[in-house]
């Protein structure tokens, strides 16, 4: 028998289990179909044992044990309902309760708050019963992206986990000690001045609503209001497998035609599909790669539509800064492009346009601030909103969701091939350039264009494809911490590679850190990440049109306006710069 897979009997509230001798208490309980609360627990990441709230009673301890930690004991007899266990839990949450900020009604995650769903679960009824001092924290707005209100900290330390051992950043952890513990930065320095790569992955995986995007939807309800300007609205490729999630719908549930009629009910003049410029970042990208193996240009290449990603080569690998396509993301080549091609066709002057884009990343309301993201000394998105703000704006309209009908994206920009489609997921960026770029190699059509070696939300990917005469070795990763894994072995001269893909967060878009929160209930034991890709590849299998350069729309702008790829005028408009950041300095 398999040593790691020896199973020892438990009970648990009186009933008989034979669980994997490796378990928690709690992980038992779940294969027990015993839902054991807990706000500080992150499964393989964060198990500190430190709210209290997983506490359960084991015959023969002298004291209640945290679940998320306790490992189980053959014939070890747990019990998780028991009056002492409720009364637990709940003195617990009233102790929490006792400093924090309690504005619930006017809070971003008022009705998704963990911490209120456990008050109410418990039978918390007065969120007052213990008395005393208060610690009153300033919010912080440092970032174009993220606000910091610690007044709702709860100290569970996740956002600390996830940035620390998720994305191996480390710019915040746990300040001061005692009563006075906070979290913060090194020196208490605001979290604009120190290398973070704006990720957001510590918003997905707060409890409360200590930590949230920047909302800038504001913004877009005072475009939509204003006569002279004509405003547009772009969806990335993972929004449509997300955004059902902020209404209540399975993970990995395809909503992208109740979202395109959601949008057309909310006053834009455009609703668009940013696959298209999924694509022509595709055409662009295999044309650099192609020109770069070719010509004996700096390789490997790295992609660099994730902000997230380039951010974090720029502050910790500025070495590799030379290695990115210089291509601009799908969101900023949208604005680029329908601020110089289209608006000369609509006949719209640029500086009358705001082109709005949603995205399932909070770096990219700091890439729309990048320099060289902009044409003329015009910005080429003017407003980026997550998954979640879009969510919200829905709700705010008064739009039933659910009874939407589907509708379809708005001409010209109303469609994108399931090689865009799949940018959203890890992997997917790799598999849409070798689409082109094979075709591009051998001048021929290829019939086999599922290349599953690069596929998979987990682990970092390496494959290599005989092309012709040429022959491409890939590599797929994704989150900073398998990026920075990555990239010291390409230094070490332990991997070689002529491409890479690297998504800032792990798993790619579809786990961006502007993605709708789940509770860590949910997290911890469903598949969020595989859930929401097998949707995007789902609708890949089922398009018409697979390949970016057989985009009927992308023939249409590079006959009639850029020329060709890589062409100088694809370059005045479509590719950027990037430049080293200090390790202490935004």
């Amino acid at each position: 028998m398999d040593k790691d897979n020896i199973k020892i009997n438990i009970k648990i509230n009186g009933k008989d289990y034979s669980v994997d001798k490796n378990s928690t208490i709690l992980e038992a309980c779940k294969i027990a179909s015993i839902d054991v609360p807990t706000l500080c627990y992150m499964k393989d990441i964060n198990a500190i044992g430190s709210c209290r709230i997983c506490l359960v009673e084991v015959k023969g301890a002298k004291t209640l044990v945290a679940a998320c930690v306790q490992p189980i004991a053959e014939n070890m007899e747990i019990f998780t309902n028991t009056l002492a266990v409720q009364k637990a839990r709940k003195t617990n949450l009233e102790l929490i309760l006792s400093d924090h900020k309690k504005d619930c009604l006017s809070c971003i995650r008022n009705q998704n708050c963990e911490l209120q769903k456990m008050c109410k679960d418990f039978a918390v009824e007065d969120e007052n019963y213990f008395k005393g001092e208060r610690i009153d924290f300033p919010v912080e707005h440092s970032t174009i992206f993220l606000v910091r209100d610690n007044n709702k900290c709860i100290k569970c330390k996740r956002c600390v986990a996830a940035c620390n051992k998720l994305q191996d950043i480390s710019v915040i952890g746990a300040n001061d000690r005692g009563f006075d513990t906070h979290i913060g930065c090194a020196f208490e320095l605001n979290l604009a001045d120190v290398p973070c790569i704006s990720c957001g992955q510590c918003i997905v995986a707060c409890p409360t609503g200590a930590l949230y995007e920047k909302d800038d939807t504001h913004k877009i309800w005072d475009s939509i209001e204003d006569p002279k300007k004509h405003v547009v609205i772009c969806t990335a490729p993972s929004i449509r497998a997300t955004l059902g999630e902020c209404f209540g719908m399975e993970p990995g549930s395809f909503v992208q035609g109740k979202m395109v009629a959601a949008l057309k009910r909310m006053g834009f003049d455009g609703v668009y599909d940013m696959d298209m410029t999924a694509d022509l970042t595709i055409m662009e990208e295999a044309t650099e790669l192609i020109e770069r193996i070719k010509n004996n240009g700096r390789l490997p290449m790295i992609t660099s539509c994730s902000p997230g990603w380039v951010k974090y080569c720029e502050h910790y690998f500025p070495e590799f800064i030379e290695n990115l396509s210089t291509c601009k993301s799908p969101q900023q080549m949208f604005g680029a492009i329908y601020k110089s091609y289209y608006a000369q066709k609509k006949n719209i002057n640029p500086k009358d346009i705001c082109v709005v884009s949603v995205i399932p990343c909070t770096a990219k309301k700091f890439e729309i601030t990048r320099e060289g993201q902009s044409v003329n000394g015009i910005n080429d998105v003017d407003i980026a909103i997550t998954t979640r703000e879009l969510g919200r704006m829905i709700t705010r309209a008064g739009i039933d969701f659910h009874a939407l009908p589907d509708e379809e994206f708005d001409a010209p920009i109303e469609l994108g091939s399931g090689a865009g489609l799949i940018f959203g997921t890890m992997g997917g960026v790799m598999e849409a350039a070798l689409r082109t770029a094979a075709e591009m190699i051998l001048g021929e059509s290829i019939k086999e264009i599922d290349f599953k070696e690069v596929r998979g939300v987990e682990r970092i990917k390496t494959a290599k494809y005989k092309l012709g005469d040429i022959e491409i070795k890939v590599a797929v990763a994704s989150g900073a911490a398998h990026a920075k894994k990555v990239l010291t072995a390409v230094k070490k001269g332990e991997l070689d590679v002529d491409f890479i893909e690297i998504m800032g967060c792990p798993g790619g878009c579809i786990n961006g850190g502007g993605q709708p929160v789940q509770p860590m209930n949910v997290r911890n034991f469903t598949h969020l990440k595989t859930a929401r890709s097998r949707a995007l590849y789902s609708e890949d299998a089922k398009s018409e049109i697979r390949k970016s350069h057989e985009n009927p729309i992308i023939k249409e702008i590079y006959q009639n306006y850029l020329d060709k790829p890589g062409s100088k005028k694809a370059h005045e408009l479509l590719h950027t710069h990037y430049k080293k950041r200090s390790m202490y300095a935004k």
